[in-house]
């Protein structure tokens, strides 16, 4: 069974965190679940520990996992993302973001993308306050084919968005994310990426449920 670690920023994530940890339980086996706390104040890290494997019983329950947390000042996204990828002890990385909930995941043509050193980001599924919404703006990238080095007319660069996202830990650390940026640390990465001669694949059949929130980078603007 393949191993992952998954890379969760959080900050004041209360009402999605537990949807979003039980849902990679629900589709990876006893995944290593890395949190990168950026000063939460509400019941985020209670929420988070209910997860929390304890290794001082021996238990193959896969209601629980290991899960590290590390506190972070000075947040950027890129940053904590770079801080994560050198605390995973697995060869796969998912970044996720924690008012996201995974609902299909393609685990053949994933690790077949991911062994061949591609970076991969998934379908996204807007949710407004529980109904879907239409993808308008930058949802309009997510659709149903799969697509190579996908390019946002709406954007007018390369897209790519780290909602979703896989890759091989060598990848990462080969090229780390932009520290200094306070957002779209993934659509700048990716454009850098693919001008030196590398592939990000969107696989639709990955998907999440993207849930509202009032600080979701996704969301503002819209």
């Amino acid at each position: 069974m393949t191993k992952i670690s998954a890379i969760i920023r959080v900050k004041n994530e209360e009402k999605y965190i537990g949807f979003c940890i039980q849902s990679i339980l629900d589709f990876f086996n006893k995944p290593e679940i890395i949190i990168v706390n950026d000063e939460s104040t509400d019941n985020t890290i209670d929420i988070i520990n209910h997860f929390k494997e304890d290794k001082s019983i021996k238990s193959k329950d896969k209601r629980y996992t290991n899960i590290k947390i590390i506190d972070i000042d000075d947040y950027t996204p890129g940053k904590s993302i770079n801080i994560g990828v050198k605390q995973a002890s697995n060869d796969f990385i998912l970044i996720i973001s924690a008012h996201c909930k995974i609902i299909k995941f393609d685990k053949k043509n994933t690790f077949e993308y991911l062994n061949k050193n591609y970076a991969i980001f998934g379908n996204q599924i807007p949710i407004w306050n529980g109904k879907r919404i239409l993808k308008r703006y930058i949802w309009s990238n997510f659709k149903q084919k799969k697509e190579i080095n996908m390019f946002s007319k709406e954007e007018n660069r390369y897209f790519f968005h780290n909602a979703f996202s896989m890759f091989n830990k060598s990848l990462l650390t080969n090229n780390p994310f932009n520290e200094n940026l306070i957002g779209k640390e993934d659509r700048y990465w990716a454009n850098d990426f693919i001008k030196s001669k590398n592939k990000i694949i969107y696989l639709p059949n990955n998907e999440v449920e993207h849930y509202y929130t009032d600080n979701g980078a996704t969301w503002k603007n819209l």
